[in-house]
This record gives structure tokens, sequence and C-alpha cells, in this order.
């Protein structure tokens, strides 16, 4: 399955996620900070999406509410 999501408050503007067995399989990010996120993105390829959220969910950047991390929460729980 494929998700394209669009984030809210965060320097990137777009997620595209692609999953399959509840795994990530393919992560990338449009705009933000592009070496955290090409980590971010190797780090979670092939970990459970549940993990991903229990991992990642909640992390604030510096005073948002919200972050790029936590953002991909927010489109993984859209599945």
């Amino acid at each position: 399955m494929k998700i394209n999501y669009r984030t809210q408050g965060t320097c990137s503007s777009f997620i595209e996620i692609e999953v399959e067995d509840n795994k990530v399989k393919e992560v990338s990010f449009t705009g933000g900070c592009n070496g955290n996120l090409k980590g971010i993105c190797s780090l979670v390829k092939g970990m459970d999406v549940n993990e991903v959220i229990s991992r990642l969910e909640g992390i604030h950047c510096g005073n948002k509410n919200t972050s790029c991390p936590d953002q991909l929460c927010k489109a993984l729980k859209t599945l």
C-alpha cells in the first residue's frame, strides 16, 4: 500500500510511504533537513509500522508541536 501524505507544521511538505505486510518498505520526504530525513528513512525501512509509531510519535522540533518523525507517524496511522 502506498501513502501520499501532506505534512503540517514542518519544513518538509510531503511524505511518500510504501508499506507491505505492515512493514515500512520505502519512505521519502519532500523538503526538510535532507541528511536527517535520509537517516530516518534508512532507519525505519523494514520496521513494523507499529514499532515506528511507538518510537517516533510525539517528537517535537524546536518550539513546534510536531516534527517530521511525528508527521511520519500521523501518515502511518492513516492505514
